[in-house]
């Protein structure tokens, strides 16, 4: 496998680890929900690095389908690279626009990828797939990228995107891009679905004493000469023709031809297919997308249709294009987490496909701008209730759906804990401590801060004695009385997660127990 090299990558290759839990503050006045939960739609608005590890302890390994459209990097874009990786030559480029004059741009954008590819790594579900919408400026740098954080053997496809429907003029250019491509991995054990023909989409036009039928040609371009020879046999008395082929065996075709099921027409063979024998048929997905939409069609459908400001949103993905994928890598069922998810259209093709087929799949959107709330959020708020002015009746009575709207909050320093620096509260905390400690689901359901459990797996039991308060932490230690007020043992280990102890070793082991003090022990358990 051929080797990327770029500036910064050895400052990058780890930085995913090092950017802390963040919290996650949900906004009742932007959601549109009942009940504000992380197992709800969301959008969350906030850098999408530190977003994504946020969503770590409660999504990792649990996504089925990934989409993102993360800046072609043309140099025209203006984005801003962000990330504060502990390099002085990285911390140089903190907060400067990449334009086409810069001489790092295409290494900015790699070392701006990397530690996002390698989280979304770990969102995924062994079976899940990755779409990345990508142009000719970064193809090929991403191709090499995606080598690396999912394996060369995990490549699916390179579809290759139909954006435009007529060539435009630029100045100085001497071709019109018409396409761009969709970069697509798989992590472990992912296959797309195929397509299907389902047997009630066709007609059956004809009729004999059989019953109702189609026909079919059985010609076909030969694809190699030792095809030929074989495949060159009379069929009522006729050859192939122009030198092609049957596209069945002899054998099969005197059985058929025994059964009457030939028909000649103006000089073609052609087969019977009666409707009691059809079945459903299945084929491979080609990988040019034509008629899925175009930025021109998605343009007037977010802008004009939706939002009636023609120049709100340049260039977004149409809906078509993005249900057509998530087809093709989702049942009903599963999560599509975008984390470039600009004006929405991936929740717009979830919530449609969902409307469809009576789904129920979920979609996670992350936006780092600020019009996460005007923009990404209202679009989806407008779907889900209808658009009065749409064309399309479905849309205008609206798509059904909640969503859970949140903000980053605050980072989850463990060392500040003590200090009574920026105290997350127990909820959050007990989130990070659980995934970290166990590295499975949190389910907050299952908390009872009262008695201090946070949750359990099939090994452990977790407990944590906390409060977001300065003196409780200063004062508080994990005592005998403490021990007892667990219950008795269900022969799971119990994992005790607080400031200090007033108990000897002899006393923990008797009570199952394994103390971790904060903050210090979080570390040890990962």
């Amino acid at each position: 496998m051929a080797n990327l090299n770029f500036k910064g990558k050895t400052f990058v290759q780890n930085h995913h680890l090092a950017v802390p839990y963040h919290q996650l503050v949900p906004v009742k006045s932007k959601s549109l929900t009942a009940n504000l939960s992380l197992k709800d739609n969301l959008i969350i608005h906030g850098d999408n690095l530190k977003a994504l590890k946020a969503l770590l302890p409660t999504y990792a390994g649990k996504i089925k389908c990934i989409y993102i459209d993360p800046p072609y990097n043309t140099g025209n874009e203006s984005w801003v690279y962000n990330d504060n990786v502990n390099s002085p030559m990285i911390q140089e480029w903190l907060g400067k626009v990449v334009d086409r004059e810069d001489l790092t741009r295409h290494d900015k954008w790699l070392c701006m990828m990397t530690p996002r590819l390698k989280i979304l790594r770990d969102l995924l579900n062994d079976d899940g797939i990755i779409f990345i919408s990508i142009d000719d400026n970064e193809l090929y740098s991403l191709k090499l990228l995606m080598d690396e954080v999912f394996g060369e053997h995990n490549f699916i496809a390179n579809f290759i995107w139909k954006k435009k429907g007529t060539s435009t003029n630029v100045e100085g250019a001497q071709v019109s891009s018409l396409t761009d491509y969709i970069l697509t991995y798989g992590k472990r054990n992912a296959k797309l679905n195929q397509r299907m023909r389902p047997k009630e989409d066709r007609t059956y036009p004809y009729k004999d004493k059989e019953g109702n039928y189609r026909t079919t040609i059985i010609e076909k371009k030969n694809a190699g000469e030792y095809e030929r020879e074989s495949m060159q046999f009379k069929i009522l008395g006729q050859s192939p023709r122009n030198g092609k082929r049957w596209q069945i065996g002899e054998g099969t075709a005197i059985e058929l031809e025994k059964k009457k099921r030939f028909i000649c027409e103006n000089g073609v063979i052609k087969l019977k297919i009666y409707d009691f024998e059809d079945k459903d048929t299945f084929s491979a997905n080609p990988n040019l997308l034509l008629e899925v939409g175009t930025t021109d069609s998605a343009s007037k459908m977010v802008n004009i249709e939706i939002f009636n400001e023609p120049e709100l949103f340049a260039n977004p993905k149409p809906t078509d294009l993005l249900k057509h994928l998530f087809n093709m890598a989702t049942d009903k069922q599963g999560i599509i987490l975008d984390s470039f998810a600009g004006s929405g259209t991936t929740a717009h093709a979830v919530l449609d496909l969902n409307k469809e087929d009576d789904g129920n799949r979920k979609f996670i959107l992350v936006e780092t701008e600020d019009y996460a709330d005007k923009i990404t959020a209202e679009r989806v708020r407008r779907i889900i209730k209808g658009v009065p002015d749409a064309k399309d009746e479905i849309l205008k009575k609206g798509l059904g759906g909640t969503f859970s709207y949140f903000e980053l909050g605050d980072a989850i320093e463990m060392e500040s804990i003590l200090e009574g620096k920026k105290l997350p509260s127990y909820g959050d905390l007990a989130r990070y401590i659980f995934y970290t400690a166990t590295g499975e689901e949190f389910k907050p359901e299952n908390m009872n801060e009262k008695k201090h459990f946070i949750g359990e797996t099939k090994e452990y039991e977790v407990y944590l004695f906390y409060k977001p308060d300065i003196e409780y932490l200063k004062s508080t230690a994990f005592r005998l009385d403490d021990a007892e007020s667990l219950g008795t043992f269900k022969g799971k280990k119990r994992l005790v997660f607080a400031p200090t102890k007033y108990l000897d070793m002899e006393n923990l082991l008797n009570s199952r127990i394994e103390f971790c003090q904060l903050p210090f022990e979080i570390y040890r358990m990962k």
